[in-house]
């Protein structure tokens, strides 16, 4: 599968915000099968400590945030340079090739904030920079295609899914080549 969908947790907004969840899904849009998923939750003192920013308003947001979002950072979770390993881990039987295009939600949000934790780590991204792309830009230009949400919102896996099968309906079909799809997704691996 050449795409790969990428959402965080975060407990800021900018590109050093300190990462408390790592969500991402792969998936295929000719085919539109939904692939693997990942998803690891981090041990917010270890993200700080390695340079992640926190900041009040965030804070407050996941404040209000439903029971079940919240819960998955009750359990604790990976030291923030483990976290990195085991993505980059995932992310090594995807980006065997250049092409790997790793989605994102904003073009300053996901891709950033997460190529930023690597460098403040010394650890490269493991994807190719130039692979980069923005689903909330795709989302704009197509806004009559609504999004259905699969599992918890704001649970990183969750989003991350939501957002792949949301793309891949927003995609130009094989068929016509001229607006998005309006066929059922199809169900891959969970």
């Amino acid at each position: 599968m050449q795409d790969v969908m990428l959402d965080l947790e975060t407990m800021g907004n900018g590109p050093q915000a300190a990462i408390i969840a790592i969500g991402a899904v792969e998936f295929d849009i000719p085919t539109q099968q939904i692939g693997e998923r990942f998803y690891t939750v981090i041990d917010l003192e270890s993200a700080v400590a390695r340079g992640g920013v926190m900041d009040a308003s965030t804070v407050l947001w996941w404040l209000k945030q439903s029971d079940a979002a919240r819960a998955a950072f009750d359990r604790g979770g990976e030291h923030i340079a483990v976290a990195l390993q085991q993505f980059a881990g995932w992310m090594e039987n995807r980006a065997k090739r250049d092409d790997v295009r790793v989605w994102g939600n904003g073009a300053a949000f996901d891709n950033v904030i997460l190529a930023s934790a690597y460098r403040r780590s010394g650890t490269p991204q493991p994807w190719q920079f130039w692979n980069d792309r923005c689903y909330r830009t795709v989302k704009a230009q197509y806004p009559a295609v609504k999004m259905q949400r699969n599992g918890t919102h704001h649970n990183a896996v969750d989003d991350a899914e939501s957002q792949a099968r949301h793309l891949i309906a927003m995609m130009p079909s094989n068929d016509t080549g001229n607006g998005p799809r309006q066929a059922q997704l199809a169900e891959g691996p969970r």
